[in-house]
């Protein structure tokens, strides 16, 4: 394992770095947002200027690349990213915030396919599957260390947001300094979303209510661990719980997913999200009971999404593998951009109890949905042709790393 990380070290450093300044910055965005006296649904709109800004990266990061490289174009973003971090304390303003969210979405989109991009024409196609892997293990641990850097200081103080700004622009140093090969950038073919929902439409619909769920949680956990009488430290304590519940049973959900009807693995899953975010409903001023709550809900809603990836890769064959994965990304970005400012709205009708209550409809409507594709009795065979992989949303050119040829030899016995 150690000679396959060494090489890419640097590029994984990169990406750690932007994650802990990003990942500080949203969490450290609600709780300041709440101390400026902005109402929940503001909030909402704010954090769904991310996600907006992310959509529209994506759509700006291969020909940028394509215009002045990969090193350029990481430097000219880093900069832009560490900009607008200094910029949300130094304009404290709703519509400022929207702004600059959208711009440090753009930029961090892009930064993160520069470093994918990178990793996907380094790696040997044998060992994809692995660089994956470790790409999301590196995610994973760097969200969740991100939020206890908000034990440093007092969010209203300046030097929270100084830390980010930091980290995104130390992400330079590792990127800018290694000496592999900057690999030449491909196209991915665009998306008939008709003919994807045509082979799986619980996948389709399972990606954007997951959209609308993660998003949602994303812009606004941070927010309704503080409105609930979290102090800041237990509210970072509160959002890497989800992060390490996510961690800790995607893979073997996933790994069970594998060798049953995927659609009763996402019902059942879903359903037991809802009934976790019911718990949450319940134990929201239970104290420590609510960090058992939120890590539960972590655990089961983080694993919707690479589910409904790999069922979607069940249905396609090698040449629509990258495209649809890459459609079944953009919409669940479409709906992690409507959730912030849907759920928002709710919480300043009903409350903070909305949020978890908003995670139960998301919950229950794909369980619902999924139920209903069963009765339909479509044909979908326990055993599958891809295997599940461990993931949190990443950008269209992450998917070059997959299907990994080590997991086909794997699956080929099965078609025989």
């Amino acid at each position: 394992m150690l000679p396959l990380i060494l090489p890419i070290g640097a590029l994984l450093m990169g990406v750690a770095l932007l994650l802990l300044g990003s990942g500080l910055l949203n969490t450290l965005l609600a709780i300041r947002g709440g101390m400026e006296g902005y109402s929940d649904s503001s909030m909402g709109l704010i954090m769904s200027g991310y996600f907006v800004g992310f959509l529209i990266g994506t759509f700006l990061a291969l020909p940028i690349i394509q215009r002045i490289g990969h090193v350029r174009t990481f430097a000219f973003c880093a900069a832009l990213g560490a900009c607008s971090v200094l910029l949300h304390v130094l304009v404290v303003h709703p519509w400022v915030w929207t702004l600059l969210r959208m711009l440090t979405g753009i930029a961090l989109v892009i930064l993160y396919t520069v470093i994918e991009s990178w990793l996907n024409g380094y790696t040997p196609s044998d060992q994809r599957g692995k660089v994956f892997s470790i790409y999301m293990v590196v995610n994973l641990v760097a969200l969740a260390l991100a939020q206890q850097l908000l034990r440093l200081d007092d969010p209203s103080a300046f030097t929270l947001f100084a830390i980010a700004a930091i980290l995104v622009s130390l992400s330079l140093l590792p990127v800018t300094w290694t000496r592999l090969a900057q690999p030449e950038v491909s196209q991915v073919s665009k998306v008939k979303y008709g003919d994807l929902y045509k082979v799986a439409p619980v996948a389709m619909a399972g990606a954007l209510l997951s959209g609308l769920a993660m998003g949602a949680f994303w812009g606004l956990g941070a927010l309704y661990a503080k409105r609930i009488g979290l102090t800041t430290d237990s509210v970072a304590t509160f959002i890497s719980s989800a992060v390490i519940g996510g961690a800790i049973l995607q893979f073997p959900l996933g790994r069970y997913s594998d060798t049953h009807d995927r659609r009763k693995v996402l019902a059942v899953v879903c359903l037991f999200a809802a009934v976790a975010a019911s718990f949450l409903l319940m134990l929201s001023y239970a104290g420590r009971w609510v960090m058992l709550a939120i890590a539960l809900y972590g655990g089961l809603a983080f694993a919707v999404y690479p589910v409904c990836v790999a069922h979607l890769s069940d249905h396609l064959d090698a040449d629509s593998m990258l495209s649809g994965s890459s459609g079944i990304l953009l919409l669940h970005g479409a709906g992690a951009a409507i959730g912030p400012a849907l759920a928002g709205q709710m919480m300043g009708i009903i409350g903070p109890q909305a949020l978890p209550l908003y995670f139960v409809v998301m919950q229950l409507l794909l369980a619902i949905f999924a139920v209903l594709q069963l009765r339909k009795q479509v044909d979908d065979p326990s055993e599958h042709p891809t295997h599940f992989v461990p993931m949190v949303r990443t950008t269209p050119t992450a998917f070059e790393m997959l299907p990994d040829e080590e997991y086909q030899e794997e699956a080929a016995p099965d078609k025989s």
